[in-house]
């Protein structure tokens, strides 16, 4: 049976005692225990007599995260608090939020995968493996979470993590950190579960080295790993009827198929299509109120055709769509770039979602060509842009003749380099500012600080998912959506461009980090509002804003009683 479980009066119940109490990082309150806690739990002796409070606890633990050497220490030192104190390790991130995210998630995040089998301490999670397809359903059972607890599961197969690509079972790391930013936005851990998919890696650095604690085989594709999906689909769906599935840096054309096969059968979402999409929306409303264009002008290049830059476009084109455009108008309005040059509709092996935003053949045949393609810069001269969308992974792509060109023909170009981690920016915000005399309209994929130039300080807004995902999935959870619809992920993006003042000197086009369970709770009651208006909430609160924040978890410790065994 469970080893604590949570009463009716909000009181956490327990049948372990002394050091298995302390051991248990949901139980384990350290200092914090009262002295009845530690009379009934058999905690006498076993701890130093003070009695501090989470606030004490909380500040001691951000100085010992501040004595680290280092990121990756500074990461180490924070996953270490999790595994002893879970409601510690929360109230801390939640306290210190903008500067510890960069930790506990992208950029430190994709560092801490690459060491992830040398620096292995403790299992987190469910580890599920292609060579053992029959014992899926054991995994979670195992785990011991009964499905009318589970609200969401976060899964990767580890192939495309950030910008660094194949780290195998490495990737858990991913679904860990998406539940940390679940949890610092106000859903409770203890209702999702991190779940890396196994199948194999092609990184010959990791099946040569004997520390790795993954298969170690390559990577399984086709029929197979389909079947291995479906496997873990249908066992979630039958254990967990009523959770929300996010997918998590998965490869292009496997994020694709999976999406298309379950998003119209099963509550289903993928993060880097559909969250990066909603996010980069966001920015570009803002860039529309700031440049005073209506967005059906603009004129957007997306370099990175790939995953997340065609989900980006996607969503603006939608968003085209519903400000007057016929869909065939609006795809007309983008101009994507990949490895090839710029998608042309003559090119062979054009991946299907990318053919819509292939361009004719006949109107650049006048056009510069490098080799076989035509080039970004030719791009940026031949088209004028107003919005330059960089998804590459191609550090300083956006250069300086680029740029400056842009901005000869725009009276504020509005510059996204979203790439990850910091090192594959496709531009440095304070070049971008630079070069364009304080014009460029700017958010980044990595945290970058602010930029003073002519004494004026610009605030670099961080086109980070998280200022989505979390209340995409609250609102999903509070309205009990059967699905996740395109609506829903337009409220989404609305939600977050309003949430911010476009119309200051040096003013961010997006939300700060730090702010994100406001913009999470605003996020999830217009979530909650277009899937009423969609007809796929199975719950219709009454009071939307009030079941939101009735929803949200708090990082505060419960009160904990034994069970004795005549209650038990």
């Amino acid at each position: 049976m469970n080893k604590y479980i949570f009463s009716e009066n909000g009181k956490l119940q327990t049948v372990l005692r002394g050091r298995d109490v302390l051991a248990n990082p949901v139980l384990n309150k350290g200092v914090a225990f009262n002295k009845t806690e530690r009379e009934e739990l058999g905690l006498k002796g076993l701890l130093p007599p003070a009695v501090l409070t989470i606030e004490q606890q909380v500040k001691r633990a951000y100085k010992q995260f501040c004595s680290q050497q280092d990121d990756l220490g500074k990461n180490v030192y924070l996953t270490s608090l999790q595994d002893r104190n879970e409601v510690l390790f929360y109230r801390v991130l939640s306290e210190h939020l903008e500067e510890m995210l960069p930790i506990i998630y992208t950029p430190v995040v994709g560092t801490a995968i690459q060491k992830y089998s040398h620096g292995y301490r403790r299992p987190h999670g469910v580890y599920l493996s292609i060579d053992e397809p029959d014992g899926i359903e054991d995994a979670f059972q195992n785990f011991g979470a009964k499905g009318e607890n589970i609200d969401l599961i976060v899964a990767t197969d580890g192939e495309a993590i950030l910008g660094i690509g194949d780290w195998g079972v490495g990737g858990i790391n991913i679904s860990i950190g998406k539940l940390s930013v679940y949890t610092a936005a106000g859903i409770n851990p203890r209702r999702v579960i991190p779940v890396i998919l196994d199948v194999g890696t092609n990184q010959e650095r990791l099946l040569n080295d004997p520390l790795y604690i993954g298969n170690k085989h390559s990577r399984v594709r086709g029929k197979r790993y389909d079947e291995f999906i479906d496997r873990y689909v249908q066992t979630v769906t039958k254990l967990y009827p009523k959770t929300l599935l996010h997918w998590e840096d998965f490869a292009t054309g496997n994020a694709r198929q999976i999406l298309n096969t379950y998003r119209k059968k099963i509550c289903t979402f993928n993060d880097d299509i559909q969250g990066t999409g909603a996010v980069s929306l966001a920015a570009v409303l803002a860039v529309v109120k700031a440049s005073k264009v209506p967005l059906r002008e603009h004129r957007v290049i997306v370099f990175g055709a790939g995953t997340a830059g065609v989900g980006i476009a996607e969503q603006v084109r939608d968003a085209m769509v519903r400000d007057g455009l016929l869909k065939d108008e609006a795809n007309r309005k983008f101009w994507c770039v990949d490895r090839q040059g710029l998608l042309l509709d003559n090119m062979e092996g054009l991946r299907d979602f990318q053919k819509e935003f292939a361009r004719p053949a006949a109107e650049v045949n006048n056009w510069k060509r490098y080799g076989d393609g035509i080039a970004l810069d030719q791009v940026v001269r031949q088209i004028h842009p107003t919005i330059l969308i960089g998804t590459s992974t191609v550090g300083g792509a956006f250069t300086e003749d680029i740029v400056k060109e842009m901005a000869e023909h725009v009276e504020r170009p509005a510059i996204l380099p979203l790439s990850n981690p910091t090192r594959l920016s496709e531009a440095n915000p304070e070049d971008l500012i630079r070069w364009t005399d304080g014009k460029a309209l700017i958010a980044t994929g990595s945290p970058f600080g602010p930029v003073t130039y002519n004494n004026t300080t610009y605030v670099i807004g961080q086109s980070n998912n998280a200022l989505i995902f979390p209340g995409l999935g609250l609102g999903t959870i509070v309205s009990q959506a059967r699905l996740m619809t395109d609506s829903m992920f337009a409220a989404a993006s609305e939600a977050v461009a309003s949430m911010v003042n476009i119309t200051e000197s040096g003013a961010s086009v997006l939300p700060k980090v730090e702010d994100l369970r406001v913009v999470s709770a605003a996020v999830a009651v217009r979530v909650v509002e277009a899937a009423i208006d969609e007809g796929v909430a199975e719950r219709e609160p009454k009071d939307i804003i009030q079941a939101v924040q009735d929803a949200m978890w708090h990082p505060v410790y419960p009160q904990i009683e034994a069970v004795t065994k005549a209650k038990r």
